[in-house]
């Protein structure tokens, strides 16, 4: 730990801290505008981001697995981040029933099983180690909004209404799913190595399904937001939904980042 602290990374740390905000948020679209330049030079397709994007996802409940049954806790998990992220697992897997039948759909199933196991887990044979005083968002604000949301801008790829707004349902679900980890995490300040792998998992997997939409619009000049949708507002939306998600995270993952760098074994979050 004390050989990496003057390293040139950890240099490199301490002098974006010392920036004012400007230079800051400047930094950081440089960083994401190189970051898109290089994923398209080396990724020719980009639907290949959607399966890349799942499967870090994926990763990432693998990592919550292997923490439940070596530690025997669930300590520092949100609960109701799990149980959201089950319903538009299975919302999703319920869509791609009724339109295709791909990789997509195997590491969507793979996935909520996974999870599911989790919530099992927590809920009752780990439940003496889970903190329901910090895991206290209640779900249905979250729920109802991307519920009444769906109601209104949705996708017309789908034959059935029902669909349309299902799929359009877990989409705005899936971007605002981890903030009750987020807050959970903020709470503790401290957060221990697995539930961190898990989140920046979560972010990585986010910008990777942003990176798709952001350069389909650009190699399109802004017609690809405007190809289908209910009153031309879905992709939008849709491109708005990962940005927020993508957003959310980012904070977390600059921290983590950090630790990792300073060989720390707990991610720390600054006071509010």
């Amino acid at each position: 730990m004390g050989r990496r602290r003057g390293s040139a990374v950890n240099k490199l740390f301490a002098w974006v801290r010392r920036q004012s905000m400007k230079v800051k948020i400047f930094l950081a679209v440089t960083s994401l505008i190189s970051s898109l330049v290089a994923l398209r030079l080396l990724v020719k397709d980009t639907n290949q981001f959607f399966l890349a994007s799942e499967s870090v996802h994926a990763a990432g409940i693998v990592v919550l697995i292997y923490k439940l049954t070596t530690q025997k806790t669930c300590s520092g998990l949100s609960l109701q981040t799990q149980e959201l992220t089950a319903m538009f697992l299975a919302v999703r897997l319920f869509c791609s029933f009724m339109m295709e039948h791909d990789i997509h759909t195997v590491l969507d199933f793979a996935t909520l099983v996974s999870t599911l196991w989790v919530i099992y887990m927590i809920r009752f044979k780990l439940k003496a180690t889970y903190n329901s005083d910090l895991d206290s968002m209640p779900k249905y604000y979250l729920i109802v909004p991307c519920a009444i949301l769906a109601l209104f801008i949705y996708p017309h790829t789908f034959h059935s209404h029902l669909s349309k707004v299902l799929w359009a349902f877990c989409v705005y679900l899936e971007a605002i799913a981890v903030l009750p980890q987020l807050i959970m995490m903020q709470k503790t300040k401290m957060i221990e190595p697995s539930t961190a792998h898990y989140v920046f998992a979560l972010g990585v997997a986010r910008f990777l399904g942003c990176a798709h939409w952001i350069i389909q619009v650009y190699e399109s000049a802004g017609a690809y937001l405007f190809l289908l949708g209910s009153g031309y507002f879905w992709l939008p939306m849709v491109l708005v939904a990962e940005a927020v998600q993508t957003l959310i995270l980012a904070d977390f993952c600059y921290y983590y980042v950090k630790s990792v760098v300073n060989g720390r074994l707990l991610v720390s979050l600054p006071p509010v």
